[in-house]
């Protein structure tokens, strides 16, 4: 077993995943993410990239292949030690935004702080920063259920960034928000990921959203690709599926 490079916060080596079906998810993806950088994972629907986000966090145990944190093997952890390891250094987003009920809109964004050991009130005042950043700030007494649904979004991202995660995996982030809304959130996102260190790792479709990542790894059936483009045929019409071909890598 061979330890990552020292620069790469993440690093995963020919993962391979199955899902309950027996189909494949992920077949023999490798990639290393660098500290503090932004990392786009794209393709279409169905192309893996959930699946690679959920084996990098400790979410799932790939059938093989390695994940290293911080030159730590992720992947021989237990299942207690993977979840202290979410609970203290990773932060999630998800498509759906996901609160609890019970918990008004400070309280939910405080609430990974004070599962860390901070004191409510310095956890209530780290919350009510990030949600003033993302336009949330007057809800901050309301209840989930008085929100809608992009404005709950907007508090999973205030809660995902409220800890300062030493990695933000972020799947589909935007998807539910308007599309006047997505520039601004995303670009908080970022911005706010930069000021503090925090390493990205984001899936997406979304040309607007790998736009603002330092770097793309394009995923295609559970795979890394590259695209390359090939030049028109002089004097011919164009067959279909001549424009780009993908090559595994």
């Amino acid at each position: 077993m061979v330890a990552p490079p020292d620069n790469d916060v993440l690093w995963a080596r020919a993962l391979h995943y199955r899902y309950d079906d027996g189909s494949p998810g992920l077949s023999g993806v490798s990639l290393g993410v660098r500290e503090g950088e932004i990392l786009a994972v794209g393709g279409p629907r169905g192309s893996g990239k959930t699946t690679l986000l959920r084996c990098l966090s400790g979410l799932l145990t790939a059938r093989s292949g390695e994940v290293w944190f911080n030159s730590v093997p992720v992947h021989t952890m237990s299942p207690a030690v993977r979840e202290r390891l979410r609970r203290d250094h990773f932060g999630w987003i998800d498509p759906d935004p996901l609160l609890v009920p019970e918990l008004n809109v400070w309280e939910n964004t405080a609430l990974p702080l004070m599962l860390r050991g901070v004191g409510r009130r310095r956890a209530r005042t780290a919350a009510l920063e990030w949600l003033e950043r993302l336009d949330i700030g007057d809800g901050a007494r309301k209840h989930p259920g008085e929100l809608t649904q992009a404005e709950r979004q907007r508090v999973c991202i205030a809660r995902a960034l409220a800890p300062a995660p030493s990695v933000l995996f972020a799947d589909e982030p935007t998807a539910p928000l308007h599309r006047v809304d997505r520039t601004h959130v995303l670009r908080t996102l970022t911005t706010a990921a930069r000021s503090h260190g925090i390493t990205v790792v984001l899936a997406t479709d979304n040309p607007q959203t790998t736009a603002l990542a330092d770097r793309t790894v394009p995923l295609l059936d559970g795979r890394r690709v590259r695209t390359v483009h090939l030049p028109p045929v002089s004097g011919a019409a164009e067959p279909e599926g001549r424009a780009a071909c993908s090559l595994s890598v």
